[in-house]
Order: structure tokens, then sequence, then C-alpha cells
């Protein structure tokens, strides 16, 4: 018997003034090339029209009550749920456009809890804009987390492309407080909640985890620092012992050459910039930001909301299709 289809997914709209509407609006043009599942935006009707008309689009779009709705509307309109809806003013941010990006994040997000989305995708923010209309949180993560009611530090982010997936073990922090950061139990946390989440969410039955060093040449026997030898090393070996394939720590430098890629499923990094230069390099147009550890299914596009060609119809749409994508594929994985 084959398994019954996930909810349609949620989209968010993101800050209406960034490239999110538009982008949006090119996804569900492109749906049957790129064989999209169902999905709708959290509000935005009226921006999203007019995005995609700067955009070229002939974009039809219906209202829906009900996220039910979506699966039978998508083929032929993007179903647009709820009256959230703001004017489209691409490039020129305020606080109004912000409160819509949080509403919307807000309604996805809640939506994807209760059952009514089979995940939410989360458009791009500003996140200075979002502070300024009471958005506590660093970052979607944190909120989307909390909304789930999962702790900060098991909501996990990984980048993942067509070509590579990373994990982040340190994300927004200065470089300096990464050797302190990174401890055993951080390595051990992060790399059970990798492997558990490439069984469930991308069908992968044994997970290959390639841990990658801190310092240069691993460290080369203490002379550029002992904490791969101290502290990485023992967390591999512990995450082997509890029947994890993870290998480490491995020098950073050939860890993505193209010999070494096939090797392994997800690449635990020491710190943002050494997880996210590789995928960026290799795929920048396919990034996706999937946030593993939650109960509930959540992409993003690995990129910002672009302010400065907003409207422009300069944004590629890789991205936010392959988030699409990539949520309906998971969603999918987790229909019982």
């Amino acid at each position: 018997m084959a398994r019954p289809a996930p909810a349609p997914l949620a989209i968010s709209l993101g800050d209406p003034a960034g490239i999110g509407p538009e982008l949006l609006a090119t996804a569900w043009a492109a749906r049957t090339v790129h064989a999209l599942p169902p999905f709708f935006a959290v509000g935005g009707a009226t921006l999203l029209a007019a995005a995609a008309q700067r955009r070229g689009l002939d974009l039809r779009i219906q209202r829906i009550a009900d996220p039910a709705e979506a699966n039978e509307v998508f083929p032929t309109a993007l179903p647009v749920l709820g009256d959230l809806d703001g004017p489209y003013r691409p490039g020129a941010p305020d606080r109004d456009g912000a409160s819509l990006a949080l509403a919307s994040l807000t309604d996805a997000t809640a939506l994807a809890t209760t059952g009514g989305a089979g995940g939410v995708v989360t458009s791009p923010i500003a996140k200075s804009r979002l502070a300024e209309v009471g958005f506590a949180h660093p970052g979607q993560t944190e909120f989307v987390a909390a909304a789930c009611g999962v702790a900060p530090a098991d909501a996990v982010m990984m980048l993942a492309s067509p070509a590579l997936r990373t994990v982040p073990l340190t994300v927004h922090v200065a470089l300096a407080e990464v050797p302190r950061l990174v401890t055993r139990e951080l390595i051990l946390r992060r790399g059970r909640i990798v492997a558990a989440a490439l069984v469930r969410d991308f069908g992968i039955a044994r997970p290959r985890l390639a841990v990658s060093a801190l310092n240069p040449h691993g460290g080369e026997d203490g002379k550029f620092g002992d904490e791969d030898r101290t502290v990485v090393a023992p967390a591999i070996a512990a995450l082997c012992a509890e029947g994890i394939d993870a290998s480490g720590p491995h020098a950073a430098d050939a860890l993505f050459a193209p010999h070494n890629r096939d090797s392994f499923d997800a690449a635990l990094c020491m710190y943002h910039d050494q997880a996210l230069i590789p995928i960026k390099a290799l795929d920048f147009d396919a990034g996706v930001n999937v946030t593993l550890g939650l109960p509930i299914v959540r992409t993003s596009p690995d990129h910002g909301t672009a302010f400065a060609i907003a409207g422009q119809a300069r944004a590629h749409p890789g991205a936010t299709i392959a988030a699409i994508r990539l949520a309906g594929e998971c969603a999918a994985r987790r229909v019982p």
C-alpha cells in the first residue's frame, strides 16, 4: 500500500522588501519543471502578485481558508492562506514589513507544529529589522526551535546541497571563541542528532560522519594546538563506540576535495566558515539550510534578503526551489 502524501508545505514570506516574495512566486511558476511538492504562502496575496509582476511572471493567486485546500489549488494557482498582507516596496525595508515577516513566520511555524502543514520553509529575514518589532531570537532557527519546545543546543544547522552536507558545530561566534566552545560533549551531542536525522529525514540507513579538525593538519601532533588529539579524537571514538560511523579528525583543507566527498554523508565542522565556504563554493545557488533535531521539517534557502537587488529580477531562485524540494522529501519520509 502506498504511503499517504504529507500535508502541503507552509512558506513564510520573509521580509517583503527582500527577494523572498519574488523567489516564492518564481518557485511556484517552476513547480512542474522541478516537480515541487504542493506548498502555500502564509499571507501576502497582494505583495506576491506585485512581486511576480515585477519579475515578469504570469502568476495566478488563489486565497485559501484551510491548508488542506492547497493540494487542489496548487496545480493551477499559488495558494495563499490568510489575510496577512502589505505593500510591495522592494529594497526599502521598514517596521511594517518586519511585522508582516514575523506574523507570517509565526503562523507558518504554528501550522507545521500542529500538523496543518507538512513542514515549513522560511524565507529570508533581516534580523536587525525583526528585533525592532520584538523578535528576541538570534535567528529563525532558534525561533522555530522554541516554537517546537526544543532547546537551542539541540536545533542543529545543516547546510545541504546535491554536492555536500556540512554541519557547523559553532555558528555565529567569534573565531577566537571556537576552541573554548568545541568540547567533547558538543561533538557527541551534535553527532548523535546529525546521525539520527540522516536516517529519518534523508533515508540513509547507516550514515557516515566525517569530523573535521580544528587546527591546520589536525594539529600536527600538538605543534599547531592539541585540541584535535585531546578533544576531537576522543569524541569521535565515543561516537564510534555508540555505533555511529564517524571518522576524523580530518584536515579541513583536504576533506572537501572531490575524491574525498564520496566517503561521507555529512561533515561536522568546527566553525561557521569551515562549513559554509565549501557549500557556497561548490553549489551556491542550491544550498539549503536544514534544521535538524526538530519534531517538524524546517528548511530555508541559504542566502539573505538581498535588499540591494530585490525587485530587479536578478535573484537566482535555485536555493528557494531546492529548499522546497528538500522539505518535501523530508516530510514524505516522516509520513507513517
